[in-house]
């Protein structure tokens, strides 16, 4: 089992938490890692982009000038994708990019990306992360406080609206609830920030 040790807000190592190796000592598949961030950058498109073509451009109605005799190329609309203004040749049109991974590919790939923060001394579990009232300030003293990169992860054990709402004006730090992690969250993250109560509920949901 991998330990890991425990920190306060204030930065000071209060113990050590031996994590559960089927969930925090996984094999890593990069194969199926990138299928899941794929289909997860995929599924956030919402595919409504579209062009006009010849027939969805107004005007045009007219041929521009007779087919023979002018010296002029011819000519059948003015709202060919030649024209200024005219259609747009084989542009987007809306369609749906949603791919779908069965359960076991998206357990796999979530267990490696855990294990990948763990390997690489990316984790860093706190006893308890709590707000007592609105304040960026006193999350920003805590990640400074612990280590954490530009780039955080923080997950929570439950909704606590004061602790998510003062993290929120922090650039680059993002939080979550421990149902609620996605692959590419974890992997975007430089620092992954878990309170320990969250750990325990991970654990009892992925092991």
């Amino acid at each position: 089992m991998p330990n890991v040790k425990v920190v306060n807000m204030a930065g000071k190592e209060v113990g050590e938490i031996a994590l559960n190796d089927a969930v925090f000592a996984v094999e890593v598949n990069a194969s199926v890692i990138h299928s899941a961030v794929r289909a997860y950058l995929m599924n956030q498109r919402q595919g409504t982009q579209s062009t006009l073509t010849r027939t969805e451009v107004s005007g045009g109605g007219r041929k521009p000038w007779r087919q023979k005799g002018s010296g002029r190329a011819r000519q059948g609309s003015t709202r060919s994708p030649q024209w200024t203004h005219g259609g747009v040749a084989l542009g987007p049109k809306p369609r749906e990019y949603r791919v779908t991974l069965n359960k076991k590919t998206k357990r796999l790939a979530l267990l490696g990306a855990l294990s990948d923060k763990v390997a690489n001394g990316n984790m860093i579990v706190v006893d308890s992360i709590v707000a007592e009232e609105y304040k960026t300030k006193t999350m920003k003293a805590m990640l400074d406080a612990i280590g954490a990169a530009k780039k955080t992860l923080v997950v929570l054990p439950e909704v606590d609206s004061k602790v998510i709402k003062s993290f929120a004006n922090i650039p680059g730090v993002k939080t979550a609830q421990f149902n609620t992690i996605n692959v590419y969250d974890v992997l975007n993250c430089d620092s992954f920030v878990v309170a320990q109560a969250a750990v325990s509920k991970m654990e009892e949901v992925y092991a």
